[in-house]
């Protein structure tokens, strides 16, 4: 997989944005919208449009095929680091305890931009179980551009959460963007997933449920 040397122009996301889309959202478009591409700074004028209704039909699909679990599941990297929306340094203890799904992502990609929504709606739907959408963004104009694309988008319930310099998705492995890891309360990674998905299916919230149960509970169990 070839990794951008530099950051693109505004013209060159527009081309690798075009190309995910038709790449139908998996893991080309992953390959393509890769890390080194990082987001360019200021304003989301240039952001991909939200497709109506969320993924394309054909594009994002459920995903849950591309959901690969990690076997056996491993810790964290001790040396994953990001900020909050002021830019003071966070790490995943803030989150010691609770499941958490990493979603890397960045607004000039558009497989990124078509599941925002599905992943506010995954927030919403089972915050109450104590789950953590962390939806790193790797826009280098930090809150000033992802907190306006979170407005045009009607992102309601995912925080802003920053990794402009790429040194998470690095240290995380990821190979493109979006990339989501799944961790379970343990803080550790249970699976991965390339490419957009429908996160709030029905499907997707029964993988997460299993994949992030306390200790002891039977697979399977445990509802809203």
């Amino acid at each position: 997989m070839l990794l951008l040397p530099r950051r693109p122009t505004a013209r060159r996301r527009a081309v690798l944005s075009a190309l995910a889309v038709a790449a139908g959202g998996g893991t080309l478009a992953a390959a393509l919208l890769t890390l080194q591409g990082g987001g360019g700074g200021g304003g989301d004028a240039g952001a991909p449009s939200l497709p109506a209704g969320g993924p394309a039909p054909g594009s994002a699909g459920a995903g849950l095929g591309r959901l690969r679990e990690t076997v056996p599941p491993r810790p964290l990297p001790p040396d994953l680091a990001f900020t909050d929306a002021e830019g003071a340094p966070q790490a995943m203890a803030r989150f010691a305890g609770r499941p958490v799904l990493i979603n890397l992502w960045a607004t000039w990609c558009a497989p990124c931009v078509a599941e925002m929504p599905a992943l506010d709606r995954l927030q919403a739907a089972l915050e109450p179980e104590g789950l953590v959408v962390l939806a790193l963004s790797s826009d280098r104009g930090g809150k000033e551009q992802v907190e306006p694309f979170y407005r045009r988008v009607g992102i309601e319930r995912l925080g802003i959460w920053l990794d402009p310099r790429g040194a998470a998705a690095r240290a995380l492995g990821a190979r493109g963007l979006p990339t989501s890891i799944v961790v379970d309360r343990a803080g550790r990674e249970r699976a991965r997933l390339e490419g957009a998905a429908e996160w709030d299916t029905p499907e997707f919230l029964a993988a997460i449920r299993r994949l992030t149960a306390p200790e002891g509970r039977a697979a399977g169990s445990g509802g809203a």
